[in-house]
């Protein structure tokens, strides 16, 4: 069932072609308004004496100021703004089975930070604040199948990180349920298959962040054997289904816990709260709290209309990035089955040190011409020939907290003769135990679930 889907986008009900063209005309007809304004201007927010920035309810969440100190690379101490959200929300797909194929039922959202305004969401995409309504506005459509979802009916169900650098200690409750009942299909919803979505991720911002980190947990061999899977494949797709499915790896998963385990031990971070007025190389003005040195992102306020939302109109903060960034993985084949180059990368909001993360993760404005100061395999990725790159888009970040930012995502085949040695906080892993450690919370960053969930079974 589940592989079927992720094989077929012959969609009885919306072919690919459609899908894009509801997308292009739900663009046309929603009236979305985005208009950046000063901090006082924004209704039901407050600015307290520190400087921090949060929302009159107490609910939602706020904009403070931390202070970090680790012994994890060359920058050691430093302060910052960062998102403080401790509530955990819902991103949830509510799938259904049509004559032996899963269908997951999309919607057509708006935030007011995305790219290209529409993007293809979950089911439900909602704060606990949201469906409290705390904004005293309509209870989002479909909650009630999630409130009430029995464990028959449930594919998937984790907690899940969000960005460690904007977000502290932030998680959302990422769940796929199924369904045997017929349900309404309203207006800003349609069917869609599994290959389907995969292959709307080819396009550039089509397909939002939280589709993506929730379709990365659907671990592909509870679905397949290795023997059944590659009958009648060839090509790309049946490398992934073997690297996903096969027990042979070129480093055991003890040793991957083990790794991973002692970097957490050895690498410290201290973050404590500090007020937004007192961080050294930034400053607050009427607009903006933005670093002096026009770097990494900065905080703007916004007055947002979209006529579609459960509340038509409202005011909030946004993270505006100020550089692009590149998240990448690099693969290869160690002994036939293809494995991923993983990175345990440590960043200020996460919930344990490390996660791990794509090979290259960084921001590609602020990378120093001196190639010994830049990030580890960056330029291998940035140099790749045509014939190595098996994926490479622009992928947008959460529209509903930040503002029009967007990362090149990538996928790299490496030569023969990269090199299987790598540095301390490196390794390789198959996909089959990539998909082991998403079965469990805050293993794998944001960033390499939205890489996981682009890759193609076709």
């Amino acid at each position: 069932m589940i592989i079927r889907s992720l094989l077929t986008d012959d969609n009885p009900f919306n072919s690919t072609k459609e899908i894009r063209q509801w997308i292009e005309q739900r663009n046309r007809e929603v009236d979305v308004r985005v208009e950046k304004i000063p901090f006082d201007r924004l209704k039901m927010w407050h600015s307290d004496p520190d400087g921090s920035i949060r929302h009159d309810s107490g609910r939602f969440f706020s904009i403070v100021g931390i202070d970090v100190t680790t012994d994890y690379g060359t920058n050691n101490h430093w302060r910052q703004p960062i998102i403080l959200q401790p509530e955990v929300g819902y991103l949830g797909i509510l799938t259904k089975e049509i004559d032996g194929v899963l269908y997951c039922l999309m919607q057509a959202k708006i935030e007011p930070g995305n790219v290209n305004c529409v993007q293809i969401s979950p089911t439900l995409q909602a704060t606990k604040s949201n469906y409290s309504r705390i904004h005293s506005g309509k209870s989002p459509h479909y909650l009630e199948y999630f409130v009430n979802a029995k464990p028959e009916n449930i594919i998937l169900d984790q907690l899940q990180s969000e960005q460690g650098a904007r977000f502290m200690r932030k998680r959302n409750r990422n769940i796929i349920i199924k369904v045997e009942e017929e349900v309404p299909v309203l207006e800003d919803f349609r069917w869609m298959t599994l290959g389907q979505i995969k292959e709307l991720m080819h396009y550039d911002n089509i397909v939002n962040m939280d589709t993506r980190t929730v379709l990365s947990g659907l671990k592909i061999s509870d679905y397949v054997t290795p023997l059944d899977g590659l009958k009648g494949m060839s090509g790309f797709g049946r490398d992934m289904i073997l690297s996903s499915t096969t027990n042979h790896a070129h480093i055991s998963t003890r040793d991957h816990l083990s790794w991973l385990t002692g970097l957490k031990a050895k690498y410290d971070l201290f973050v404590s709260f500090c007020p937004v007025n007192e961080m050294p190389g930034w400053r607050k003005t009427a607009t903006e709290i933005v670093r002096d040195d026009g770097k990494y992102f900065k905080i703007i306020g916004v007055n947002v209309t979209i006529s579609n939302r459960e509340v038509a109109s409202w005011c909030q903060p946004l993270v505006q990035p100020m550089q692009q960034g590149l998240c990448a993985f690099i693969i290869k084949k160690i002994n036939g089955v293809y494995h991923f180059l993983v990175q345990a990368k440590l960043e200020c909001g996460n919930f344990d040190v490390v996660e791990l993360a794509p090979t290259v993760q960084c921001l590609t404005g602020i990378i120093p011409r001196n190639v010994d100061l830049q990030p580890e395999y960056y330029q291998y990725i940035m140099n790749a020939r045509k014939e190595q790159i098996i994926f490479d888009t622009l992928q947008s970040e959460e529209g509903g907290r930040f503002y029009k930012e967007q990362n090149r995502n990538m996928i790299v085949e490496a030569d023969e003769d990269f090199p299987l040695e790598v540095p301390d906080r490196y390794t390789w892993m198959s996909l089959r135990q990539i998909y082991k450690f998403l079965r469990f919370n805050n293993y794998l960053n944001i960033q390499a679930r939205s890489l996981i969930s682009a890759l193609s079974y076709k």
